[in-house]
């Protein structure tokens, strides 16, 4: 169907472009590992930009579905789950998760969208923390600051891995205790 093709294309391009830079990588490429006509590629995608935005969103979508709360977890558990799902994508797949980072700089039009993801981000994050301290504007700023901290934090030990996962996953969660004063 054609449903069914698009995602297989989207899947295509999430192994190529986690793999090389959105640079490398051309509609004709794309069409070649398909084993289609780049033609018929530029039918459910009109350019490289909207083929690679769509990529993004979808393995945004599937990163946020993969980090959903889980309700039998206490509220700080469901925050480190989440936090290692993010870690283990990018210790997986770097490029993936750093071509999902850098989206608005290719294309200025995702930004509503990858903003959105955040938002979603950012109210599980506060729903947890709710249950341990009371929430105030400067929780939630404190939160939004720390999402942002933890995309950094994990750009930065993609490339730069001076530190163990493990090392990583607890200084974003000492941050977070120390940025919205949770008790220990």
């Amino acid at each position: 169907t054609t449903e069914q093709r698009r995602a297989h294309l989207l899947g295509i391009g999430a192994e190529l472009f986690a793999r090389h830079s959105y640079e490398q990588i051309s509609i004709e490429r794309v069409a070649e590992v398909a084993g289609i006509s780049h033609g018929l590629l530029y039918r459910y995608f009109p350019s490289k930009q909207a083929f690679f935005a769509a990529v993004v969103e979808a393995e945004g979508e599937s990163l946020l579905d993969a980090s959903s709360p889980d309700p039998a977890l206490s509220p700080l558990d469901q925050i480190k789950a989440g936090l290692e799902v993010y870690i283990a994508q990018a210790e997986h797949s770097p490029s993936a998760y750093r071509m999902a980072h850098q989206l608005g700089t290719i294309d200025s039009r995702q930004g509503p969208t990858r903003q959105a993801r955040n938002v979603i981000q950012r109210d599980r994050v506060l729903n947890s923390v709710a249950a341990l301290i009371p929430i105030e504007a400067e929780t939630s700023l404190a939160v939004t600051s720390w999402l942002a901290f933890t995309q950094n934090a994990i750009l930065d030990w993609i490339d730069n891995p001076v530190i163990s996962r493990r090392q990583l996953h607890d200084l974003c969660m000492r941050t977070l205790h120390a940025a919205v004063k949770l008790p220990s």
